[in-house]
Order: structure tokens, then sequence, then C-alpha cells
């Protein structure tokens, strides 16, 4: 049965989304529990979905290379990651990817047998590099929260917030959750995407902190951030092994 998602066609969603998906789910505020939705005045929050799939055979054997595919329409904003380049993400610790294998089963869209294989792999995937990833994604939102530039990113109705406020709240909002996941993970080894707490970011990202109130909670949880890296018991690296091994077997038996 082909995807289809609200408010867009079958055709449109397949403009959207790549073919022979094996994972796909929601990412970002609604993933998080932060959604704004369009009806609300200061909403600036699309509906981001991120998906895995296996690329055409001339990708693994041929000259053919596809890395990702990104594209919008309407309220939904789609990216997909070919499964080599999803793997080199979740390996580097990339905060944006490794949500999607530890999202609650209401928000995965689709998921065949080899995107379940992902899901319950996960934790080879999980290491100490995850705390210079969501610390350095952390640190890049705190910059932006206050030396921000209007460019692409950052729409007419996000710019009269952030006038309002005097600092960009949802880069703020960004900030605390990273940095509030990255200690999670140092400790737990787990990753919580649908936030405990989304109360006190949906007060960050309505501009209800005001930025030194922001500020000294970023401070606050870099410490702690950096006191849990140096405490955990995680190993210093992904299983390698293991994800190339868990990579060939899904191939094998899906693409090849």
């Amino acid at each position: 049965m082909p995807i289809k998602l609200k408010n867009l066609s079958v055709e449109q969603t397949k403009e959207l989304l790549p073919d022979n998906l094996i994972l796909l789910g929601y990412r970002g505020s609604i993933a998080h529990g932060t959604y704004v939705p369009n009806s609300k005045p200061n909403s600036i929050d699309d509906k981001d979905i991120q998906g895995v799939y296996i690329a055409p055979i001339e990708h693994y054997f041929g000259l053919k290379h596809y890395d990702f595919k990104e594209k919008f329409i309407g309220e939904w904003d789609a990216v997909s990651y070919e499964l080599k380049k999803f793997v080199s993400l979740l390996l580097k610790g990339n905060p944006n990817v490794l949500g999607l294998l530890w999202l609650d089963d209401k928000h995965y869209i689709h998921k065949t047998a080899h995107g379940q294989m992902l899901i319950n792999h996960r934790d080879i995937f999980i290491s100490k590099k995850i705390y210079h990833s969501f610390t350095g994604y952390a640190w890049g939102q705190f910059s932006r929260m206050t030396h921000y530039k209007f460019e692409g990113y950052m729409g007419e109705k996000r710019k009269a917030l952030v006038d309002k406020y005097g600092y960009d709240c949802k880069n703020a909002s960004h900030l605390v959750r990273l940095l509030e996941m990255g200690i999670e993970i140092m400790t737990e080894g787990k990753i919580y995407v649908e936030r405990p707490n989304a109360q006190k970011l949906l007060s960050i990202k309505n501009g209800e902190w005001s930025l030194e109130q922001v500020k000294k909670e970023a401070h606050r949880l870099f410490e702690i951030a950096h006191e849990t890296y140096i405490k955990s018991t995680l190993p210093n690296e992904p299983d390698y092994g293991k994800v190339e091994a868990l990579l060939i077997d899904i191939l094998k038996k899906e693409a090849l």
C-alpha cells in the first residue's frame, strides 16, 4: 500500500519521498512533543519527517551515486538518506539522525522488516562520540540564538519573533534540548526523543524565558554534560564490526 501523508495526494507523497523506503518517521518538533500547529499565531513549525531507503543497484555496483533526497511540499519537510549514508551519520553521532531509531511507535509512519533491524540494533551506534556531536550542535544553536542572520532558514514570521523577544527562541529551545539529551545518553545510554519536559521547552520556544535565563541554563547544562562525559561508562567508539555486519546483512537480503 503506498504511503500517503495528510493533506497530500499519493502523487505528491511519492514526489516527496524516495522509492524503497525501509524506515520513515517524524523528526523535529512533532517527535519531541513541542510542535506548535500552524493554527497558532506564533507557529513557525513544519511537519518534519525523515526516512532511510535502499538505493538502486547502480549505487552499489555501478556509476550512479545517491546520498539523500530532500523535498518540501506544503507543510511537509522531508529528508531521506540512502542506507550507507544514514549509517555513516549514525557513526558520527549526528543528533539529527540518531533519533529516528529511538522514536515512540506512534511516530513511525512506515517501517519494513529491515527498518526494524536498524531499530533492534540501535545500541551499537551509542558511544561517547555522541557527547562531542550533541554539545557541538548545541554550541551552534547558542551562537545562532543571538548572532542570527536573516537568511533563508528563517522566514518572515520567525524574524518578527526574534525582533519581539531579542533572541531566537526556537534555537534556544533546541539548545536546551540537545544538552539534556546528551546528558541522558552519557548517563543512561538511551535516547528519549519525545521529551518528558516538553512544556519547559515550549515555554522557551514561546518566548517565556529571558535571554539571560536561557544563557544561565545553557551554561549549567554544558557543565553537567562535561561531567557526565568524564564519568560515562559508554565505549569510546561505536562497535564498527557489528555495524558493518548489520549493513551487509540488510543489503544482501533486500537490495542485492
